[in-house]
């Protein structure tokens, strides 16, 4: 997606381009105290956002359907102190949307970022979180490695360690799920049922990162998704947890906002394609099926 071009370029400033993954779900979700938090499952599926600053202050353009973004860049310019700027923003960005693969987080970030690195200014992932969090909820994919992260408020922010070796087969049974409208709505008493279980699942999940031990992520990650059929239901999880016990996955995770399902592999396993095929195989009426790799999240200027 391409946005139009409408400054003079004699008053162009200067431009930044970055890219910022998306996810697949959440390696866990739930409350933490009174807190929201969820850990972050970076993937290779990035948004590649570049920002072009001019001195008419003629306001933030985009291509259709990225409003977001637009108040983003905004938001960036004024917390800078450069409101009275123009920008021209572009976006590549493959990710499905309404799905739970963050492709508003990449979008947001990538976008936040590029616009402080046009000005000169490095922003932290922390001041990145903040300005993206003041359009919607957001992931945590602004901060290097794999964090849990308040993705209401940014409360809490914790770096959890480099993401072990897992690939990923996720696999998408269709419909979508809108971010803001499905996070407007108070879901903690359903959480709160659960937190017994999603106490259980971040524990593991902290040390199978701590230990880089796929199959420990993979215990937590599958008891997170398992509480959050509470919150929101997916019916073909069960077939899913049986696919992955069948081709020997060390476990599966979700989009606890979204309707992508992953099953988690050691990646020293080297099964990823197979097991792509396999899927596709087993699930002919999904809409979709990728296969991803988990990465330690972070922007980067490219």
């Amino acid at each position: 997606m391409d946005s139009i071009t409408t400054h003079s370029l004699h008053s162009f400033i200067a431009s930044a381009t970055v890219r910022a993954p998306g996810v697949c779900g959440e390696l866990a979700q739930g409350l933490l105290g009174s807190s929201y938090f969820l850990v972050t499952c970076p993937v290779d599926f990035f948004s590649r956002v570049r920002v072009d600053l001019y001195q008419e202050p003629t306001g933030v353009n985009v291509p259709p359907h990225c409003s977001k973004t637009a108040s983003a860049v905004q938001r960036t310019l004024e917390y800078l102190g450069y409101a009275h700027l123009g920008a021209n923003i572009s976006i590549s960005n493959p990710i499905p949307r309404s799905k739970g693969f963050g492709s508003s987080s990449a979008d947001l970030s990538a976008a936040i970022t590029a616009t402080g690195l046009a000005l000169g200014i490095e922003l932290t992932p922390a001041q990145v979180g903040q300005l993206a969090l003041k359009v919607e909820p957001t992931d945590g994919v602004m901060f290097p490695g794999i964090v849990m992260f308040d993705h209401r408020d940014g409360t809490v922010a914790e770096q959890l360690g480099p993401p072990p070796p897992v690939e990923i087969v996720a696999i998408d049974f269709g419909g979508e799920v809108d971010t803001l409208a499905f996070n407007q709505v108070d879901r903690s008493p359903q959480w709160r049922a659960v937190q017994g279980e999603t106490d259980e699942a971040l524990t593991l999940v902290r040390e199978g990162l701590r230990l880089g031990d796929p199959w420990a992520l993979g215990r937590g990650a599958t008891k997170s998704a398992l509480a959050a059929q509470k919150v929101l239901f997916k019916p073909r999880l069960p077939d899913v947890i049986a696919f992955a016990q069948a081709v020997g996955a060390v476990g599966v995770n979700v989009a606890h906002s979204g309707t992508a399902v992953g099953v988690l592999l050691d990646a020293t396993q080297r099964r990823g394609k197979s097991t792509f095929r396999q899927a596709r195989q087993a699930f002919p009426e999904a809409e979709a099926v990728y296969h991803l790799r988990l990465l330690g999240g972070g922007v980067q200027r490219v």
